[in-house]
């Protein structure tokens, strides 16, 4: 019985990485539509956006089967517990995803704001592969590394935030590109914190602390 069980928590294991992976293509594609001023991101990205969807309900479906079925004991309890929970962050990394590509059209490729938004991303992005991989191989240092690394993304936020309130009291009439801008830099920003949420709930299936 305890085999099946360890079979099936792998298999959720298995599935989470999927998952973080759609996460990571969903972000990086974002990114890369953001440098590129494309017009038609939210085209490419959507699909991302429905397979992370169809792989929440897929995991949760999981994660219920195994808490009714196996009886886990209170370590496994609480990893199902944070796979729950972190399936829910991992969906909203993908809304968040699809919102920045409908965005990114109206932005453009160019200007100094693009280079620290994508430098954005790519912190986020590599947020949410550890705090994944740091679940998987139960690393408590690697979960901790994540939440500290938030501080580089809210540094960057700030610094965008202060050169776009320049760029309106300057120039007023950039005022409506520097807001998406801002809301791009925002999104980027908050799927950091999802990615600390997710940090924290395998802190939580370590020590039973949250």
């Amino acid at each position: 019985m305890r085999s099946r069980f360890d079979q099936e928590l792998e298999g959720l294991h298995h599935r989470l990485i999927q998952m973080g992976s759609l996460c990571e293509k969903a972000i990086s594609m974002s990114s890369e539509a953001l440098e590129k001023g494309d017009t038609h991101a939210l085209e490419a990205v959507s699909p991302l956006e429905a397979d992370i969807d169809h792989m929440e309900r897929e995991i949760e479906a999981l994660c219920l089967k195994l808490l009714l079925q196996q009886q886990p004991v209170a370590k496994d309890l609480r990893l199902i517990s944070a796979a729950l929970k972190m399936i829910t962050d991992m969906e909203r990394i993908g809304n968040m995803s699809a919102d920045i590509a409908e965005v990114v059209g109206y932005v453009g490729g160019k200007g100094s704001q693009i280079k620290v938004l994508v430098r954005m991303a790519e912190e986020a992005c590599l947020m949410v592969t550890r705090s994944v991989d740091a679940y998987v191989k139960s690393d408590y240092e690697l979960a901790q590394s994540v939440i500290a690394q938030d501080d580089v993304v809210d540094s960057l936020f700030s610094s965008v935030k202060k050169t776009l309130a320049q760029i309106i009291a300057a120039r007023p009439e950039d005022s409506e590109r520097a807001l998406d801008v801002l809301m791009i830099a925002k999104y980027y920003e908050r799927i950091a914190d999802h990615a600390v949420n997710i940090a924290s709930w395998v802190l939580f299936s370590l020590t039973g602390t949250h």
